[in-house]
């Protein structure tokens, strides 16, 4: 079971080096370990079991102390039906490729398993992305266009392999500063 590192170890600030290619069997299975770490964190029987666990959408390797450029992502998404859809990646050497001017925020607040404290104030990030990155749960290179929540999520993890938490994104002087024409999700 990986461990998280929290926010006040340095390495987590560092930037995350480029992964080579092809893939290692052992980053393979770095990636399937946080993948697995996901899972486990939306299991409300595993949590009771381990109140330290926190649960999590998604863990990039600098939360696991390894500086390299990879993350995973896991959650479900349900539509007006209540149909659900599993978004799920394992990006190794993610880029956004393509931003969109329009800005978004979760209204809640954004977390992080990294962080312990309360950071309250909008945390702005591009409403629409596209990445481009190999997913090594599908074994090919991928290139994904993100809006909303999804576009939020996927953001917060490339932060962290640029050394970049989700609190350096909230004004300190005016945490809820409003930007015109941003959405709230």
């Amino acid at each position: 079971m990986v461990k998280i590192v929290k926010d006040n170890v340095a390495s987590l600030r560092a930037k995350s080096k480029p992964v080579e290619m092809p893939l290692s069997e052992k980053d393979k299975h770095t990636l399937d370990e946080m993948l697995e770490y996901l899972h486990l964190s939306q299991d409300e029987e595993y949590r009771k079991k381990h109140p330290s666990c926190r649960e999590g959408v998604g863990l990039a390797a600098p939360q696991i102390g390894v500086n390299k450029r990879m993350l995973v992502i896991s959650y479900d998404v349900y539509d007006e039906d209540g149909n659900s859809e599993k978004i799920e990646y394992q990006l190794v050497n993610p880029k956004i490729v393509v931003n969109s001017v329009r800005k978004c925020y979760l209204a809640s607040g954004e977390g992080c398993l990294s962080v312990d404290e309360e950071h309250p104030g909008r945390a702005y990030r591009d409403f629409k992305i596209v990445v481009e990155a190999y997913d090594a749960l599908v074994g090919e290179n991928r290139r994904i266009t993100a809006r909303g929540f999804d576009a939020i999520v996927l953001q917060h993890e490339i932060d962290h392999l640029d050394g970049i938490l989700f609190y350096d994104r909230i004004d300190p002087k005016n945490p809820n500063k409003e930007i015109p024409g941003a959405v709230a999700i």
